[in-house]
């Protein structure tokens, strides 16, 4: 037996993906009823959390998920924390580690069972915050910085040596998603592919990744990689917000429904863009679950993955599950407030505004 799971489990499912035999094939991401027993036994399950099918890896999360990112945490623990990289001193590391064991503490209990963890740092805290509970929780992760927007970092035998160094860092050994962090703007050379699929492969035959992916700023590039290699690229991470909508032709969500292959969507808030106009918690608290009601509106997105600061964000992203589609009223209070997001985005996430339409 792994030290966290039974290697009969990870060769069982890995087998029924590879048949093509995972539940639900064929673009059904949301659960039916005849799914119900086994959404009961994913992780950390509860009867009032919703959950999708992750594509073909079969696994079933969360329909909303946790991010890794702990941008303002800094702000809510009134401490000196970075937003991407690990604190200086001890009783600030102390700080942060005590808020993201809370906070996925927090996440198990409302029923949010995957943990996203982008950056190395993300990796060193949130792998030894799930210590003792690891089946609670699926997790997936990257190596960013050393990751192929690095040209050193493109070839199979150095990603291979990264994936390693993250096992090692979170205190496991293996993850359920092991994606990569594409270049920007978000495509890779066939060469580039090819060593990637390769380093997947050899991942998941030494059982250190049960799942693979990419993250990536490129909507044709992704487009390229679930229509050629979606046996490989099971898994994709890329920006869908308070204002990304999709298109009606030639759109990314064509092939991911056709070739049943799972999706994040991340900066649902773009970086916080949308929460500039808010007066009160109150109403920046409404307009994330009316965000997160509109990301789930499309059911070929299993989840987004929204950086949770404190245990109160959870609970708010889990009341976004628990209410109905977005009425009139609020679909056109969302478009206001995503007119000002674009409006008012920082000069680093300018790009986003090539994710408006999808």
């Amino acid at each position: 037996m792994r030290n966290d799971i039974p290697r009969r489990e990870f060769l069982k499912t890995s087998a029924a993906v590879a048949g093509g035999m995972a539940i639900g094939l064929g673009g059904n991401f949301v659960a039916r009823a005849a799914d119900e027993e086994t959404i009961k036994k994913t992780r950390s399950y509860n009867g009032d959390m919703q959950y999708r099918r992750l594509g073909k890896t079969g696994i079933w999360v969360s329909s909303v998920c946790m991010g890794g990112h702990w941008k303002r945490v800094g702000e809510v623990t009134k401490h000196n924390i970075p937003a991407v990289s690990l604190p200086k001193g001890a009783d600030n590391m102390a700080v942060l580690r005590k808020n993201r064991s809370d906070v996925l503490t927090r996440c198990m209990e409302v029923g949010i069972n995957y943990i996203d963890a982008c950056t190395e740092a993300e990796i060193s805290v949130y792998g030894p915050a799930l210590k003792g509970r690891r089946d609670s929780m699926y997790m997936g992760f990257a190596m960013w910085p050393n990751c192929p927007r690095n040209a050193k970092y493109r070839t199979a035998d150095a990603l291979l040596k990264k994936l390693e160094e993250g096992l090692k860092r979170a205190e496991v050994d293996y993850v359920d998603v092991w994606r990569l962090v594409a270049s920007t703007p978000g495509r890779h050379s066939p060469g580039d592919e090819e060593e990637f699929i390769k380093a997947f492969e050899k991942a998941k035959e030494q059982g250190k990744a049960r799942f693979t992916g990419v993250s990536s700023h490129g909507r044709q590039w992704l487009k390229r990689l679930a229509e050629n290699y979606p046996e490989h690229f099971q898994v994709l991470l890329f920006p869908y917000t308070a204002g990304t909508k999709e298109l009606p032709k030639d759109s990314l969500f064509d092939a991911v429904r056709k070739h049943d292959v799972g999706t994040f969507g991340i900066k649902p808030f773009s970086s916080n863009s949308l929460f500039q106009r808010a007066k009160s918690a109150e109403e920046k608290d409404k307009l994330a679950r009316m965000t997160l009601r509109h990301i789930l509106g499309n059911p070929a997105i299993t989840a987004p993955i929204p950086g949770l600061a404190c245990v109160e964000e959870v609970d708010n992203a889990a009341a976004a599950v628990k209410e109905l589609a977005l009425n009139v009223s609020e679909a056109r209070e969302l478009e206001t407030a995503s007119k000002d997001m674009w409006a008012n985005l920082s000069p680093g996430y300018e790009w986003l505004k090539d994710w408006e339409y999808v």
